[in-house]
């Protein structure tokens, strides 16, 4: 089985937060799966407008996700915004794949914190079933947001930057999706497959996981601060 880092929040009652290896979050006591960016259709979006990319893109996230909303039991799943790349994801093949992915999921309540794709994309089809709110959506001690922007009483979890860090060795190099864990602000990495990454370096006080296709490990603070 993949493996998982538990990184505690400093929010009253120390929460718990598991950064899982398909860059997904997970609240164990709320039994709640966080996902950040996952722009379903952007391939779409992309043939739409005369590129050939690869299809399928939105169909393994999908199924990524659906097997962890199974294997946690979650009873709750929230999208840190960007949940459609643009209106041309809006295609038959995208909404038909989201449909299936609902159906199979219909009693895990399901939350769309608005991000700055979902203002040009739209709201996704209310036969979805999936509440639509702006940001930020306050759950116990933490703020969820699309922007990583601290809240004065809450610690905040966002998306929107797309973290990742390069690791060198021996001439050859590799950028990996990463967690970005703040003291008042914790940055989850995109969900979908088919998005781009920003590097990003831990300051003082900030911690960095980063993530492969079978594990999450924390970067010692000396490697922390040489990735770009």
């Amino acid at each position: 089985m993949p493996t998982h880092a538990v990184h505690t929040i400093k929010s009253p009652g120390h929460t718990a937060l598991h950064l899982l290896p398909e860059k997904a979050a997970w609240l164990p006591a709320a039994r709640t799966l966080l996902v950040a960016d996952p722009h379903f259709g952007k391939a779409a979006v992309f043939r739409a407008r005369g590129i050939p990319v690869p299809r399928g893109s939105t169909g393994g996230s999908l199924q990524t996700l659906s097997m962890l909303v199974t294997r946690l039991g979650a009873t709750q799943l929230i999208f840190l915004g960007d949940f459609m790349h643009a209106r041309e994801s809006h295609s038959a093949g995208t909404l038909d794949a989201l449909a299936q992915f609902r159906a199979a999921h219909a009693g895990c309540a399901m939350t769309l914190v608005r991000g700055n794709h979902d203002s040009h994309a739209g709201d996704p089809p209310p036969a979805l079933n999936i509440a639509i709110v702006d940001e930020p959506l306050i759950v116990g001690s933490l703020a969820l947001k699309h922007h990583p922007e601290p809240e004065p009483h809450h610690y905040v979890l966002a998306g929107h930057l797309h973290p990742c860090v390069r690791l060198a060795a021996a001439g050859d190099s590799a950028r990996l999706p990463c967690f970005w864990m703040g003291e008042r602000v914790g940055v989850l990495p995109a969900f979908g497959e088919f998005t781009g990454m920003h590097p990003v370096r831990a300051a003082a006080g900030e911690r960095l996981y980063a993530v492969t296709e079978e594990r999450v490990f924390a970067l010692p603070p000396q490697q922390e601060r040489a990735a770009s």
